[in-house]
């Protein structure tokens, strides 16, 4: 496989061990990425004045420098470690230049051969950013939609040929969808997407994802994704209020006291988050419904029962979530494939 075959690296998730320095690492990489850097970001920013200041060959000249005995040896050690694990893997910097091919030197002259990724990581994001607008363009997208607490990423889950891009963002995509995890950065949730596409694209079929607005907590969704989901025909899951409901508590409640020390704090969040939608439902209900939640908080503590919050959800889903989504949807093009309930969408899909 040649090194600049990108669409063959993220086919494979091909390791890749990138030399960029950590702040670089966190601003974006590849799933199949580990942060092994050359330079740290201290050196990073010396080496990078200099070279403004004075040229590439002080610049260079300065971090040899900065490359003590000590440094190097570390250097060399991770490095050697990540090859042992992955000897079929690749390196990469930022532009496939100095860095790289310094840090395959180094390598080199230990006895170890390993290659570099032509063009470096801004040519893979190049690759990925071209890739996921092409393939918005050609896939059959299918949107799994509904109102919330309908299901639907049960049944994304469920569904043979998927991009889960709640799984991906790392949120349930509501004021109250935090799931525990940190989200990734917003170049990160857009290459797992692209690569995901790709993946799909290299057979045939439908490709369904849950309908969602533009933001999934703080990871928006791709533009080109966006206008391909408004026009992409849908899938209607439809369930009563207090079905949905219960399907509500049941994973914002009580699945969700397990990454929660007690009650208490599972109390402490979800008043929280409803703190953040106060302005949208206007002071006095907000108050009505602030009480009601903190009844239920009190419920569940000296309890343990959880049902005591489905009244309260299905107030919040009939003033507040039902409204916002009936609007989305009144905004998408594509033409209604099925409809029906939970296990009749699920039904459907098995036959896709």
């Amino acid at each position: 496989m040649r090194q600049n075959d990108y669409r063959q690296l993220f086919l494979l998730d091909i390791p890749l061990m990138d030399v960029r320095a950590p702040v670089e690492f966190a601003r974006g990489a590849f799933p199949a990425a580990e942060s092994h850097p050359l330079l740290d970001d201290h050196q990073r920013e010396l080496v990078g004045t200099e070279y403004k200041r004075s040229g590439q060959q002080a610049a260079i000249e300065l971090g040899w420098k900065l490359a003590t005995p000590e440094v190097r040896a570390q250097r060399l050690s991770n490095w050697s470690d990540f090859v042992r694990q992955h000897p079929d893997g690749c390196l990469y910097c930022f532009r496939g230049g100095l860095r790289s091919r310094t840090a395959q030197q180094l390598l080199l002259d230990e006895g170890i051969h390993y290659p570099l990724v032509e063009g470096g990581y801004k040519a893979m994001r190049n690759f990925l950013l071209a890739g996921l607008e092409q393939n918005c363009a050609q896939l059959p997208l299918v949107v799994i939609a509904g109102r919330t607490g309908s299901g639907k990423t049960e049944l994304i889950q469920r569904a043979a040929r998927t991009v889960d891009l709640e799984g991906i963002a790392r949120h349930r995509g509501s004021s109250f969808g935090r799931t525990g995890q940190p989200q990734p950065a917003q170049i990160d949730f857009e290459n797992c997407i692209s690569i995901d596409l790709l993946k799909l694209a290299q057979t045939a079929g439908p490709v369904f994802l849950e309908d969602e607005s533009h933001l999934i907590g703080r990871c928006a969704l791709p533009l080109p994704l966006q206008a391909a989901m408004q026009a992409a025909p849908r899938v209607l899951v439809e369930e009563p209020v207090e079905a949905r409901a219960r399907r509500i508590v049941e994973g914002y409640v009580a699945g969700a006291l397990s990454r929660f020390d007690g009650p208490a704090a599972l109390g402490e969040e979800l008043r929280s988050n409803l703190g953040k939608i106060q302005k949208r439902l206007g002071g006095l209900r907000y108050q009505q419904l602030d009480e009601q939640l903190r009844d239920a908080n009190l419920e569940l503590e000296r309890s343990g029962n959880a049902d005591t919050y489905i009244p309260l959800v299905m107030a919040l889903l009939r003033d507040y979530y039902d409204g916002s989504y009936d609007y989305l949807m009144s905004k998408r093009e594509g033409e209604i494939l099925f409809r029906g309930s939970f296990d009749e969408v699920a039904e459907w899909l098995a036959e896709r």
